[in-house]
């Protein structure tokens, strides 16, 4: 897989985000999009060693290049990464979901958790914490999770969410309003030759902290969120 293509692609696009570039070098980018799906369709192979989500192709998972930018200050017509989900209903998957972005910059990441929460799911995902973060805190704090991922991530509130105990002991967990743990790769992992191992590898330790997740809320996409 020649990902140095997409990396190169990507660089000179983020430094000419606008369409009439984008149609000068569409050959490029259909050779930097080939080598993302190329890398997709082979990880999708071995994914059965993660979970047994239904067959599936590049496709299925993979973002547009186009940005919506409907509701956005930012108007730049392209994204600047290439990303995909891998879950049960594919990019549309909010639950199970692995994301994989492939960035220059050594700004590629593999992550996994919970996005995109209503006030509703989020209510139950702290209920749980109330009643018990034994789970979580185990999972989070095991020497594995620990050495590729770090610390748990995502936005937080700066004391306890309403309706909750400001000393309470695991108010660090109940201040989170989404849940996520990825992994940074440098450029030159990515262009590796066991850059789609690594993938799978990355998606397995996630695989504890994802079904975590599922567990409470159940399958979720974005079309039941009303996200389109």
């Amino acid at each position: 897989m020649a990902l140095h293509i997409t990396l190169d692609f990507l660089r000179d696009l983020a430094a000419n985000n606008n369409r009439k570039w984008f149609n000068d070098h569409r050959r490029q980018y259909e050779e930097a999009r080939a080598a993302f799906e190329a890398l997709i369709d082979a990880v999708l192979v071995g994914f059965d060693q993660v979970d047994d989500f239904r067959t599936m192709t590049a496709k299925d998972v993979i973002h547009r290049i186009n940005r919506d930018v409907r509701f956005s200050a930012d108007k730049s017509p392209y994204n600047t990464a290439m990303s995909a989900v891998i879950g049960p209903d594919g990019r549309k998957s909010l639950s199970r979901l692995y994301y994989i972005r492939l960035e220059p910059g050594d700004q590629t990441i593999i992550a996994s958790g919970a996005i995109s929460l209503s006030s509703e799911e989020l209510q139950v995902i702290r209920e749980a914490i109330l009643q018990d973060a034994a789970p979580l805190r185990t999972l989070i704090e095991a020497e594995t999770f620990q050495q590729q991922f770090g610390s748990l991530m995502g936005e937080q509130l700066k004391t306890a969410p309403r309706g909750f105990p400001k000393d309470h002991p695991n108010v660090d967990l109940l201040r989170y309003k989404e849940f996520m743990a990825q992994r940074r790769f440098i450029d030159d992992e990515v262009i590796g030759p066991d850059f789609g191992e690594q993938i799978i590898v990355t998606c397995q330790a996630l695989k504890p902290l994802t079904m975590y997740f599922y567990e409470l809320l159940g399958d979720r996409t974005v079309t039941t969120r009303g996200q389109g």
